[in-house]
């Protein structure tokens, strides 16, 4: 670790810097696991805007795994309205499933079972681990990868680098607030495009590797494991076509003559065919009669 980041101080100035800025999220509120769950796979490539209203509901709806396994995959899917990536609702369902018939019920604690989970990567199951039972592990998405790789790297990670420094970083006992204080300052400061750095409290205490060394360029955090990438355009894609057509499907079934309009292409059967062949694949759709429904 580079030398300005070895003394508690660095830790001391984004902990201080967190008690005064930390978002006020709903997810933050809970330690229940099944309810951290949620709130992470929602967050997946998924704004934090679009999941805060949809979170309390769709708890609501499924307090427990229990209560989401019971319940027809249909019914989780369009509860998922508006959040996008529908495959995580039957993830979800599926973890749900699995955490009742192998589990009993309640979310296992260890790593290596919350990755069995149907859905659960390395990422998520760490990040249940912290956010539930205050586990002192590091947890590694887009937002915490841009700080490991700036402000204590200052270089390129691998990812079994990213992982292990960020284990290496919780201070004891803190696996809580040291995470949520990491993917704060990566997601409001430590931005993508145009960080905040004039505001950072890392930068401010000399505590920021690519602060100090004046930016130099590359940005570490380019190509560095964890740190997302641009998507393809969603406008006119099959995506967009693909999420037009669930939400029809939310409603009610949809005819096989229907699908193209459905999808938004009324004068593209074939690739709304393609698209609803997907669906049934992912397991999104069944054809019922001369069309498709929920599960």
């Amino acid at each position: 670790m580079p030398p300005p980041l070895r003394a508690p101080s660095f830790q001391s100035a984004l902990l201080e810097w967190s008690a005064g800025a930390r978002r006020q999220l709903p997810w933050r509120r809970t330690r229940d696991p099944w309810a951290v769950l949620v709130s992470e796979v929602m967050l997946q490539q998924t704004q934090v805007a679009r999941v805060a209203p949809a979170y309390a509901a769709f708890l609501s709806r499924f307090p427990t795994p229990a209560a989401c396994a019971a319940a027809p995959a249909g019914d989780v899917v369009r509860a998922w309205a508006g959040l996008g990536y529908n495959r995580r609702a039957l993830s979800l369902h599926r973890a749900a499933e699995a955490i009742v018939d192998r589990f009993g019920g309640s979310l296992p604690a260890g790593l290596d079972e919350l990755v069995s989970l149907p859905g659960v990567g390395p990422y998520t199951a760490r990040a249940v681990q912290a956010f539930a039972w205050e586990a002192d592990v590091g947890v590694v998405d887009t937002n915490a990868a841009r700080v490991l790789a700036r402000a204590v790297a200052g270089r390129r990670l691998a990812p079994a680098e990213a992982q292990s420094l960020a284990d290496s970083l919780v201070p004891q006992g803190r696996g809580w607030d040291w995470n949520q204080a990491v993917l704060d300052l990566g997601a409001t400061v430590c931005r993508r495009h145009s960080p905040r750095c004039d505001c950072c409290p890392l930068a401010a205490a000399q505590k920021c590797t690519w602060a100090t060394g004046g930016h130099a360029d590359p940005d570490p955090a380019d190509g560095s494991a964890g740190v997302g990438r641009g998507q393809a355009a969603f406008a006119g894609s099959d995506r967009q076509g693909r999420g037009r057509l669930v939400d029809a499907l939310r409603v009610g079934p949809v005819a096989m003559r229907a699908l193209a309009p459905a999808c938004g292409w009324p004068d593209d059967p074939a690739r709304a065919a393609r698209v609803a062949d997907g669906l049934v694949r992912d397991g999104l759709a069944v054809i019922e009669g001369d069309g498709l429904r929920l599960p």
